[in-house]
């Protein structure tokens, strides 16, 4: 059902977590053959944007859930009309390069915080426009590390990052984006990863990449959405990566090494039910102190059986 030009299909956002360096990592458990692909926390998208470039999504259909309001509105937007994001964009950028600073905290708490904060609907979503989706480009290209992150007030709190020359508009990347999130058989969904298992049949594909439990203090991102990510998700998500995995599901997790997490799933529920835990080497990118963006094993929890390296 996904047909269109390889090379333009690559992740729009940076994303706390973004899975473009595992990828070596990750494709070495895409299931051969599968049905629908479903992806609970959908972020960036690196792993659905790198099952398009490679044809592995033709003619199957994928489902896009995420809790993120303002990750959905985005993509709902540019999916919708990636031009006018596109142009908006490139007023931003313009704007941007006479006065970094002041531009950047402008748009921040004048413009897109209020906006987004009028167009909130009853049941929580955001409905996101051309130019709310252009700002939260904007802002995830020139924020600090390209996070996301809310206060209590569910303002988006992020300061200005420092990049000499940011990428702000790539338009040909915004089409690319735009036309994989059109292409027949996919759908975009604001709801709770839970859902993504209501729906799961045997033979379907399910990455999960949960924001990870933290390893150190400094390692927390959890403030993805106003309540964060706890312990007790992580526990229900192992729950649920179980139920999938013995209904006949193809299951693929990505989390940290922390201890707890990694008991979890060498648990013997997770082991009876086909699921096995391997450490693979990553690279920590989102941490304030550069000397320690380096390398850190990652875990890939998976029924899918590994191709070879290389």
């Amino acid at each position: 059902m996904i047909s269109i030009r390889r090379d333009a299909i690559r992740p729009l956002l940076k994303w706390a977590g973004g899975k473009r360096q595992l990828l070596p990592q990750l494709r070495r458990f895409y299931p051969a053959a599968f049905d629908r692909y479903i992806e609970p926390f959908f972020g960036s998208g690196a792993v659905f944007f790198d099952l398009c470039a490679s044809g592995m999504l033709d003619g199957r259909a994928a489902i896009l859930i995420d809790a993120n309001p303002d990750l959905i509105g985005c993509y709902e937007s540019v999916r919708d009309d990636p031009d006018a994001v596109a142009d908006a964009l490139d007023a931003l950028a313009a704007s941007h390069a006479r006065d970094e600073r002041a531009h950047y905290y402008a748009v921040r708490d004048r413009r897109f915080n209020p906006l987004r904060e009028a167009r909130r609907t009853r049941d929580g979503g955001i409905g996101y426009t051309p130019e709310l989706a252009a700002m939260f480009i904007y802002l995830n290209r020139t924020g600090f590390n390209g996070l996301f992150r809310v206060n209590g007030r569910g303002e988006f709190n992020v300061p200005l990052g420092r990049y000499e020359r940011p990428n702000i508009c790539d338009r040909q990347k915004l089409i690319g984006v735009a036309a994989a999130l059109a292409a027949p058989g996919v759908r975009l969904e604001r709801r709770s990863f839970e859902w993504a298992v209501e729906i799961a049949a045997a033979g379907d594909f399910l990455y999960f990449d949960p924001p990870y439990a933290p390893i150190s203090q400094s390692a927390n991102f959890t403030s993805y959405t106003p309540t964060g990510f706890s312990a007790a998700d992580q526990r229900r998500l192992q729950r649920l990566a179980i139920a999938a995995a013995r209904r006949g599901c193809h299951v693929l997790l990505s989390n940290s090494t922390a201890s707890e997490i990694v008991d979890m799933y060498d648990a013997a529920a997770a082991r009876k039910a086909g699921l096995r835990a391997v450490v693979v080497p990553a690279r920590r990118t989102l941490n304030s102190n550069v000397a320690k963006r380096g390398p850190i094993g990652e875990l890939l929890v998976t029924n899918v059986e590994a191709r070879p390296e290389g």
